[in-house]
């Protein structure tokens, strides 16, 4: 018998037979009694009289029942290794290098001294170079078989209220009151306001043709209004109906210029704010938006011709033509000038704005400052017929194009052998259907560019070459007033405002 009076269990099944005889023979015996039964657990293990060494199983008597091991699972019933308790390893401790620890930390100390070193000549850098904002460098990602670009983006460095405080510096109203015969014959005076800005320090200042293309044509005055409340009488200085832009001059000095951004670096969905007048007595009035699209091809009823615009969808309205459109830098990256209008229809249009990109504007306003008119524009010297349209080609069995009323003698046309009553049918590699194809053809060319142009002529077409003149101030003058929207069949006036669906200048 063990000196703990402990249950040895070795099999269950037999330890489960010993513990009932135990329980058998316990009953039997006295109180008084206290020896130890051998109770054979099978026929195969045979009772031993021996002493308690030489017996297999051993039960004590207890006080109370005899309870099993719940515990207890016999090795051969279970699959799953037994668990053990394993002391975790404990790892030899590291005996630190004294030459390396010095080594280390020297090292340390180099870096940070680098890197603040490093960040002052960064921002002595930043200072000298003024308020250039930051633009991260273009990348590329490999996708699939190909590579993915991404494009450069301006990382926006100034808040809307930061934009705006340097708008009011920078941004003008334009007031003019035009003298016109109206109807029944009588003068009468209407008020026009527009937007322009600062492009130098000694007052000149750029704006849409259509802001002040009437008062200067009729005389009248235009006066530009800051924003402090100051009344300046200002002259034309240059305009370009075709593009849409012009240059005016007020005697001041100090004047706050906008720093120009490089409208080739938009991408859709860049933040934009346009700045202006709307309706002529919200003066100063911010509006935001994003870059909906690039390359709009946009005709307005000034312009005659298309224009290439960027599209946005900050608000634009009567009142804001010709006033900046900056990006998150505080970049003028275009000229607010037109917007899409649902006059006419059921259709609601929101959100339709259009803008002559910066780099366009630019070298336009740098010209017009310089010389009065822009330099380099093709010419080809001739007068179309606008009311020659498809439903007339149609009705004499004639081609679409543009047809030549009248040739100028000595121009670029005639020396081509163009003449009156061509019909133009083909401008390089375009096909022209009317006045505005020709026009915006010519547009893409400039002075001295030897150009095939196709003409019909009695029936036969035959191919032309063509040296284009340059334009000057006067023909521009001239061309922009044929580009003028002409009168209808009764000699009034057309109403391009409400025309269903028309781009119509703001």
């Amino acid at each position: 018998m063990s000196e703990n009076n402990e249950f040895d269990p070795i099999q269950e099944d037999l330890a489960a037979d010993a513990a009932e005889a135990a329980e058998d023979a316990a009953s039997n015996l006295t109180e008084s009694t206290a020896e130890t039964v051998n109770e054979p657990a099978s026929e195969a293990a045979a009772p031993n009289s021996g002493t308690e060494e030489n017996t297999e199983y051993h039960y004590v008597r207890p006080e109370g029942r005899l309870y099993s091991d719940a515990d207890y699972t016999r090795q051969e019933d279970t699959t799953a290794p037994p668990r053990y308790y394993t002391p975790p390893e404990k790892k030899p401790k590291k005996t630190w290098d004294r030459a390396k620890a010095k080594t280390t930390a020297l090292g340390l100390c180099v870096a940070l001294l680098g890197g603040v070193l490093g960040g002052v000549v960064t921002g002595a850098i930043m200072n000298r170079s003024g308020n250039d904002a930051p633009v991260s460098s273009v990348s590329s990602q490999a996708s699939g078989s190909g590579t993915t670009t991404v494009a450069k983006k301006q990382t926006g460095s100034m808040t809307a209220a930061q934009i705006y405080d340097q708008a009011t510096k920078q941004v003008v109203g334009i007031q003019s009151n035009i003298t016109y015969m109206n109807f029944f014959g009588q003068t009468t005076q209407a008020a026009l306001s527009g937007t322009g800005f600062f492009i130098s320090d000694d007052g000149y200042i750029l704006t849409n043709n259509h802001v002040i293309s009437e008062a200067s044509s009729s005389g009248s005055e235009i006066n530009v209004l800051t924003y402090d409340g100051t009344t300046y009488a200002a002259t034309v200085v240059g305009a370009d109906a075709s593009n849409d832009l012009a240059v005016l001059k007020i005697d001041a000095s100090d004047c706050v210029p906008v720093t120009f951004g490089s409208s080739s670096d938009m991408s859709v969905g860049d933040t934009v704010y346009a700045v202006g007048n709307p309706m002529g007595e919200l003066q100063f009035t911010m509006t935001s938006g994003m870059v909906s699209a690039l390359d709009r091809d946009v005709t307005t009823e000034e312009s005659g011709g298309s224009i290439n615009m960027f599209q946005m969808d900050a608000a634009i309205n009567s009142g804001n033509s010709g006033g900046p459109v900056y990006n998150a830098n505080g970049e003028v990256i275009g000229v607010a000038t037109a917007k899409y209008s649902s006059s006419g229809t059921d259709a609601t249009v929101e959100g339709l704005g259009f803008a002559i990109p910066s780099d366009d504007a630019k070298k336009i306003s740098n010209d017009l400052m310089t010389n009065g008119y822009v330099t380099g524009k093709a010419k080809m010297g001739v007068s179309i017929d606008q009311n020659y349209s498809s439903t007339v080609a149609q009705y004499y069995d004639m081609p679409e194009g543009a047809y030549v009323k009248y040739v100028e003698t000595g121009s670029a046309a005639e020396k081509a052998g163009i003449q009156p009553g061509d019909i133009i049918t083909k401008c390089g590699d375009k096909a022209i259907e009317g006045y505005e194809d020709l026009t915006n053809a010519i547009k893409s060319y400039s002075a001295g560019d030897t150009v095939e142009i196709t003409v019909y002529r009695s029936g036969e077409e035959s191919t032309l070459n063509i040296t284009f003149d340059e334009a000057n101030a006067t023909q521009q003058q001239a061309s922009a007033q044929q580009q003028q929207p002409q009168g209808n069949f009764f000699g009034f006036g057309g109403m391009p405002n409400a025309q269903s669906g028309a781009y119509v200048s703001r």
